[in-house]
């Protein structure tokens, strides 16, 4: 079978959907490499100017990957296909194939022969519209139900999502499965040699630290965890986000800057430095009002980071038992399962071991067989 893939997000996005894209298809097409599980497929990419996206790094010498790369943005691609509504087939640029597959909620206009599998990460912009600048839902709002309808097969990211999709949008139960995603192996509680000594040098990470991680946006509730965070005892530990300018973050940043020395806002942090990162933390604190999925807070579990985090949407799906699980708007009892998690090392030694044990049943190679298996259930 011949696949294409829309790998756009995959070499415009550093975080987020874009690592989410990353480890499925590179999972994938290692399972193909080693194991002939698979088909042959091409990558398409609106890639414009892609971030240091080199061609032999995504396809290597595989003979059954070949790239296809657009010209253009992905936000002009988006334009012309999903607002102007220009009719013209994908297939127009990766060639003829059997089955199109997106993993970023939007499918472009394909031929009347090739079937569709699209991945829905999460349908936030529906439950809270102001944790978006308005123009982008009325755009999610239009194309997302509109791609959801015409793929053939959906893929959620959690229980939770396909919930979602099925009473929100309508789709029919059996024509969505859940695709959990993956921990990388690189994310394990034994460290490397000098990365404390790397923290210090590159992030100035001198001192114990609680850590959260995303990109800055009203839905990951920065706001609500510096104020429970700055209610604990002053020890000398720091709070410290890690994530990039999403939209709406004006708050984070100004909630931030009122507790000079306990706060730290570091900005984007490079994969490679994440797993240091996670290691290095006592607390992992995810607060988020909504989730898909919540890789974070899998991969803090596989770094032997004990977790808190919010008890709605999928958090708790994921999370299992090995968390301690809090409403997202009550700023007094994160706070009080923060320090709590901090101070009683019973509880952490036992949340350490739930937590390991509960990442290690999450891993890309699984999730790149399903997908797999997809491709043929989808045609």
């Amino acid at each position: 079978m011949h696949v294409g893939i829309d790998y756009t997000a995959a070499v415009q996005q550093r975080a987020g959907i874009g690592r989410y894209t990353r480890e499925l298809v590179g999972a994938l097409l290692r399972l193909t490499e080693t194991e002939g599980v698979g088909h042959r497929y091409t990558l398409f990419a609106a890639a414009g100017q892609p971030f240091g996206v080199r061609r032999q790094a995504i396809a290597g010498c595989r003979p059954f990957v070949r790239l296809r790369f657009l010209p253009i943005s992905d936000e002009w691609a988006a334009r012309l296909w999903h607002r102007a509504r220009l009719p013209i087939p994908v297939e127009v640029f990766t060639g003829p194939v059997d089955l199109f597959y997106s993993p970023d909620f939007v499918l472009p206009p394909t031929l009347p022969g090739t079937r569709t599998l699209l991945t829905v990460h999460d349908l936030s912009f529906l439950h809270y519209p102001n944790h978006f600048v308005s123009k982008l839902v009325r755009y999610l709002e239009r194309v997302v139900p509109a791609s959801v309808a015409r793929a053939d097969r959906v893929l959620a990211d959690s229980e939770a999502t396909r919930a979602d999709l099925i009473r929100l949008l309508g789709t029919p139960p059996e024509k969505v499965e859940v695709l959990y995603s993956g921990v990388d192996a690189r994310f394990r509680p034994e460290p490397e040699p000098g990365e404390r000594e790397r923290l210090r040098a590159c992030y100035g990470l001198d001192r114990p630290y609680v850590l959260s991680v995303g990109t800055l946006q009203p839905r990951k509730n920065y706001v609500r965890l510096i104020r429970a965070f700055a209610r604990l005892p002053d020890t000398g530990r720091m709070l410290v986000i890690a994530g990039g300018r999403g939209w709406l973050y004006e708050s984070v940043l100004e909630e931030a800057a009122c507790h000079p020395g306990r706060v730290r806002v570091l900005g984007f942090v490079e994969e490679d430095d994440l797993p240091a990162l996670y290691r290095g933390a006592d607390l992992f604190v995810f607060p988020s009002f909504y989730e898909g999925f919540g890789l974070p807070v899998l991969e803090a579990m596989a770094c032997g980071v004990p977790v808190v985090c919010s008890g709605v949407s999928s958090l708790p799906e994921v999370a299992g038992d090995a968390a301690l699980l809090v409403e997202p708007e009550d700023e007094e009892g994160l706070s009080q399962a923060m320090q709590r998690a901090l101070e009683d090392q019973g509880l952490r030694q036992e949340m350490t071991a739930r937590g390991l044990a509960r990442a290690a049943q999450f891993t890309w190679e699984r999730a790149a067989r399903q997908l797999a298996r997809a491709f043929l259930t989808g045609c």
